[in-house]
């Protein structure tokens, strides 16, 4: 679409509007209009947005996400907020609505409108005025003060909730709700009851509570939980917690302790300061297989123990005594004999003079936890095949280096890689032989790097590799050295052949800043060297996606066309190039779709034959091309119509059985059909595809050679084949008769056409020049806009018939 299709009425509407507006053409993203307030917005010269791709006006990375959504088509109407640099470097913040327009059948435009925010940012700055005064109320209160809104995010906390939980400094410089959380979690002696009851409290959002929460450090902590209301309704919840140890110590320790204990699930023990049992739960009787009563009196050190460090419970004690609590990984005796690993989480009890009055400390059993856990990270975490981190393990790395890349302001690199036809292999050689070439591979990507980098298989045979604080120079370093790797013969008993891969690069953060940026980026570039014949490496660039969800948003698209009735056949007469006969007509599919308009067949069919949609569509054209061959020939108007068979619809298994039924539904006579096929899908498969046209033959099908010359020709399959016309391709017609190698390639053509009793056409024949020097060279038919261009079948029939403007007689008996 450009400027002067939108009229100047439209121009001139937004021009009136005192919001900036420009529109962006839905298909290619590119301006093409813009008013003055646009140009006053951004501080450019009036004109100068006109055919800038939408992209470029992009001020942040979610600016780039935000035309990736629209080119998917994700959604006609789009209200966000953004940033606008102007062309003096300065940001403004603006509100931007983005709305499909349709103009026309056919054709539309996105509107893209922006206000200036920046006097409603004032407002939000008197806002926060206001907010830091209420902060200033809350720091005053004695309790430490926590609030929450329903789904738990944190609201605003106090200094004195830090002081009680004693927050490490690292925690207060930033804004993270679950380490907040992890840590008052990891902070508490008893986590299971402390979890169950966060769940019921989670559940009833009036429950209104008080608990008790006994922390490592020593520390009893009182917590109340209250409802947080706003016009009659909850919006969050708002907890307490106010410090209660000297309140429990003036109570009785043997008492507290009961109560802590008897409901453990885990086995408890209270000492003495000499580390005597005097109290000991149920759960002390599962853990060490005796009763309680042979427990008491016993030392600790008797029953808890480490085989490797025989200092360890003194260890622990002097932590406990230095601290206020320790934990370690130790061992449990049974009396029957045994041990097994356990938990130990031991704290000091001290009396009103500061010493010790107990220690308390939770064991837990540790046999089948280490057990699962092991099991688990062998399961999930590695790559059965291959021994190679799995595609887990590798986001959980990414995510560590995108951490250190911040704190540092460094970079590094993502590749992702995938081995190029691999499919041949496994169905060549089967999937044993392709699990060994895989195995191959990873051994080869892990050499290629370094220590501290990562390889990891993705998936199939797709590869990830993560290269830490890697710069382009460093990133382009090692794909060469993959490269290299993977050109190395694989060799496999008496068999040796080459793999090679494709690679695509992105780098952290020009890239992407998250995990799935990165992949996701990595994984377009890759499949732009696939596009571009494999075998490389390439960096991605912003406009990959774009292009990338363009094809997305066509594919779907034509997939709603089809059933919808947008699809047409138009059809391009094939002429006698003596007689000036229309001897044929090829049937050319045409697309106009109410949102995109006009869609070229260029961009269309690639995405389908990519897609695999490439064989309902032409399954579609194919019975259509028959029954209108079919009604020429019912009206007495025989006319032969050429139709163009894509590799993949040649290669379905009932591919002939479809044509045959095409020609019976119709009641079409099988010489008035030719099938046009590309030397590519003659050649990939040589026995199959001569058993195929056979096939076809026999049904009566005319066969024909499309766009000859610019595939892999062979005189071989020329000769076996039962192929009746060479169809030169419009590439060497445009030169003619001035270029001398065009006019030599054409002459060589139709010589060896004659030489096998082949027929020759040539396409794209536009001028009389080259309808002159066809005639002189041999050729049989031509095609051209020097005849007439697709046409509809009933302008056809007219040119047939001699209804048309040159008056060509039908030939007898048609």
């Amino acid at each position: 679409m450009t400027p002067s299709t939108l009229g100047p009425a439209l121009q001139h509407l937004i021009d009136g509007m005192l919001e900036a507006v420009w529109m962006v053409d839905p298909v290619e993203l590119r301006v093409v209009a813009a008013n003055q307030a646009a140009h006053g917005l951004l501080g450019v010269s009036e004109g100068s947005l006109v055919g800038r791709p939408a992209i470029e006006l992009a001020a942040t990375p979610e600016d780039m996400v935000f035309w990736e959504d629209v080119a998917a088509g994700l959604s006609d109407r789009i209200l966000s907020d953004s940033l606008i640099c102007r062309a003096d470097g300065s940001m403004v913040q603006v509100e931007r609505r983005v709305s499909l327009l349709r103009l026309a059948p056919g054709h539309s435009v996105f509107l893209v409108c922006l206000r200036d925010r920046t006097e409603q940012r004032r407002a939000e700055d008197e806002l926060e005025r206001l907010v830091s005064e209420l902060r200033a109320t809350l720091e005053s209160t004695a309790d430490g003060i926590l609030a929450v809104d329903l789904h738990g995010a944190i609201r605003g906390y106090n200094q004195r909730l830090a002081d009680l939980w004693k927050f490490p400094q690292a925690l207060m410089l930033r804004r993270d709700d679950q380490a907040v959380f992890a840590w008052l979690r990891e902070s508490v002696l008893d986590v299971t009851a402390y979890d169950e009851k966060l769940d019921v409290i989670a559940r009833s959002p009036l429950l209104e509570a008080t608990d008790i929460i006994a922390l490592k450090g020593g520390r009893v902590i009182e917590r109340v939980t209250r409802p947080q209301y706003s016009r009659g309704r909850p919006i969050g919840r708002v907890y307490s917690f106010r410090d209660i140890t000297q309140q429990l110590l003036n109570q009785s320790q043997l008492q507290l302790a009961a109560k802590v204990f008897e409901a453990s699930p885990d086995a408890v023990f209270v000492t003495d300061a000499d580390l005597k049992i005097l109290a000991a739960n149920p759960g002390c009787e599962r853990l060490c297989g005796s009763p309680r009563r042979a427990l008491l009196g016993r030392r600790w050190g008797e029953l808890i123990h480490d085989p490797a460090e025989p200092g360890a419970v003194d260890r622990v004690q002097a932590l406990v005594d230095e601290r206020g609590s320790a934990e370690a990984e130790l061992y449990y005796q049974r009396s029957e004999g045994g041990s097994g690993p356990c938990q130990v989480s031991m704290v000091r009890l001290p009396d009103e003079t500061g010493g010790t009055l107990h220690y308390i400390a939770f064991v837990k059993d540790l046999t089948d936890k280490l057990a699962a856990k092991r099991r688990i990270e062998e399961l999930a975490y590695t790559d059965a095949l291959t021994g190679q981190p799995n595609r887990l393990v590798f986001a959980e790395r990414v995510d560590f280096a995108i951490a250190m890349a911040r704190r540092e302001h460094g970079q590094f690199a993502v590749m992702f890689i995938d081995l190029d036809r691999f499919k041949h292999i496994n169905d060549s050689l089967g999937h044993l032989y392709g699990d060994r070439v895989l195995v191959d591979v990873a051994e080869r990507l892990k050499r290629c790097v370094r220590e501290v980098d990562t390889v990891a298989r993705y998936g199939g045979d797709e590869f990830v590799v993560l290269l830490h604080q890697a710069d382009a120079r460093g990133a382009e370093a090692t794909a060469r050295r993959i490269q290299e790797a993977l050109n190395q013969p694989v060799q496999l008993e008496e068999l040796s052949f080459t793999v090679t891969g494709s690679i695509g690069i992105a780098m952290y953060p020009a890239d992407g800043t998250t995990t799935n940026d990165l992949i996701k980026n990595a994984d377009a570039a890759m499949y732009r060297v696939k596009e571009r014949g494999r075998a490389g490496f390439r960096f991605y660039q912003p406009q990959m996606n774009v292009d990338l969800l363009a094809r997305m948003k066509i594919d779907h698209a034509m997939r709603q066309a089809l059933p919808a009735g947008h699809f047409r056949l138009a059809f391009q007469p094939q002429v006698d190039i003596r007689s000036q006969a229309v001897v044929a007509a090829e049937a050319l599919l045409r697309w106009r779709d109410p949102d995109l308009g006009d869609v070229s067949p260029a961009q269309f069919i690639p995405v389908a034959e990519e897609s695999g949609f490439i064989v309902p569509l032409g399954d579609w054209v194919l019975n259509q091309a028959v029954r209108q061959a079919a009604a020429w020939q019912q009206d007495g108007c025989a006319l032969q119509v050429s139709v163009n068979v894509s590799a993949l619809q040649f290669q379905q298994a009932n591919f002939v059985e479809r044509v045959a039924a095409a020609l019976d539904a119709a009641g079409l006579a099988p010489e008035l059909l030719e099938l046009e096929l590309t030397e590519t899908i003659l050649i990939q498969d040589a026995d199959e595809a001569l058993a195929r046209l056979l096939q076809l033959k026999r049904l009566g099908v005319g066969l024909s050679i499309d766009d000859f010359g610019t595939g892999y020709s062979s005189l071989g399959y020329l000769k076996r084949f039962p192929i009746g016309k060479l169809k030169i391709d419009r590439s060497f017609i445009s030169g003619l008769p001035a270029d001398e190698s065009d006019a030599g390639i054409v002459r060589a053509i139709v010589s060896m056409a004659r030489a096998l009793h082949l027929q020759v056409i040539a396409e794209g024949v536009e001028t009389d020049l080259q309808r002159q020097f066809l005639a002189a060279a041999g050729c049989d038919h031509y095609q051209g806009y020097l005849f007439a261009p697709a046409v509809d079948p009933e302008e056809v029939a007219a040119l047939r018939c001699g209804q048309g403007p040159d008056q060509v007689p039908c030939p007898a008996g048609r």
